[in-house]
């Protein structure tokens, strides 16, 4: 197993008569050994630029890459020890699964016996047993992306880096490979860079997560770190499903955020003074950590009512306040189009965002 470290690694696209484009602006990053790291963010982030950069397979303009203490920058893409499992799985077709899989060894020059016995035993690790004899043509989305896994890993890589490995598989498969793609790495203990923007990837895959925006990391952390405290809008507004509650409002002299002149909600204690009467903040409230109840809270309007069997998604529309309310419902709930309910939010729950920076206050 082995360490990975970006030091101030950047990328800039220049070109004749063009403004040049910043697509990677400095980002320090450190794996640690066996460590799977999610770099999550929306397309056009610098996320794929990265990976493809400690790949070899983009220039590096400023920073560095260290592979277990040394830097690899100057080094060929084909003299690191670095296994990549592309997002179009990039298989040869003529070929059989075992030749596929065995193709970047022999081209190395490993003996045939050691070869053979390489591609049976990855084989039997990652459930391919049965498909050597078959030819990429034939095989589902789910079992080329299977293969393509196998060919990345059989080369015994320092680092692994996975470039939206699910995103061509349908839900089904999705969901199979995650669990698969999990015990796989966790049995193997490569130190691995899955690429997603796919949040449900990213949580339930990763050790830690680094939301991406315009080539810079805006928050680095736990699934639970990055869901349960997001550092700014961004990251609240791109992690989680549904999305959170994002209120603007203004902060009154009891404390509460007034969100229209008949909605007020109240904040997590724990800010005390960093809150000023009339400062302008955005508050976030996940829709699971609103409730209905009976008399209590904040009167609102059905919009509409999603029963989605295990739980509900309800929209409803507050007094005075443009944006819609999404609340999440338990099972049992059945709400009409139109009809009055009260909704609670928990303060502690509840966070708050500086409306001009768009940081988080603690």
């Amino acid at each position: 197993m082995t360490e990975l470290a970006l030091r101030e690694l950047r990328k800039t696209y220049a070109s004749r008569g063009r403004p040049p484009v910043e697509a990677v602006r400095g980002i320090d990053l450190e794996l640690r050994s066996g460590e799977l790291l999610g770099l999550l963010g929306p397309s056009g982030c610098g996320k794929s630029t990265t990976l493809r950069m400690i790949a070899g397979l983009e220039a590096v303009t400023g920073g560095d890459i260290l592979v277990g203490g040394d830097s690899v920058v100057k080094v060929p893409a084909q003299q690191r020890n670095i296994g990549v499992a592309f997002e179009n799985y990039a298989l040869y077709p003529p070929l059989t699964v075992a030749d596929n899989l065995g193709f970047g060894l022999a081209a190395r020059g490993r003996p045939r016996g050691e070869v053979a016995s390489r591609v049976r035993d990855m084989a039997e690790r990652i459930g391919l047993t049965q498909l050597l004899d078959a030819r990429p043509g034939g095989l589902s989305s789910g079992q080329k992306q299977r293969v393509a896994l196998a060919r990345a890993l059989i080369r015994e890589p320092d680092v692994l880096l996975l470039d939206e490995p699910l995103s061509h598989l349908d839900a089904a498969q999705r969901d199979t490979t995650r669990r698969e793609l999990k015990r796989i790495q966790q049995d193997l203990g490569h130190t691995t860079i899955l690429v997603t923007h796919d949040q449900e990837e990213a949580l339930s895959l990763a050790d830690r997560i680094a939301v991406m925006k315009d080539g810079v990391i805006q928050q680095l952390g736990t699934p639970y770190e990055i869901y349960d405290s997001p550092a700014n809008l961004f990251v609240a507004d791109f992690v989680g499903e549904p999305a959170i509650n994002l209120l603007p409002g203004v902060v009154e002299a009891d404390g509460r955020v007034r969100l229209s002149d008949s909605v007020r909600l109240a904040v997590p204690v724990r800010l005390g003074a960093e809150l000023g009467v009339g400062r302008e903040v955005v508050l976030g409230i996940r829709p699971e950590d609103l409730r209905l109840a009976g008399d209590a809270g904040v009167r609102a309007r059905v919009s509409a009512h999603e029963p989605l069997l295990e739980a509900g998604i309800a929209t409803l529309a507050l007094d005075g306040v443009a944006k819609p309310l999404v609340v999440q419902t338990g099972p049992e709930v059945r709400l009409d189009r139109d009809e009055t309910v009260r909704v609670t939010a928990d303060p502690q729950l509840t966070h708050v965002f500086d409306a001009e920076t768009g940081e988080a206050l603690r």
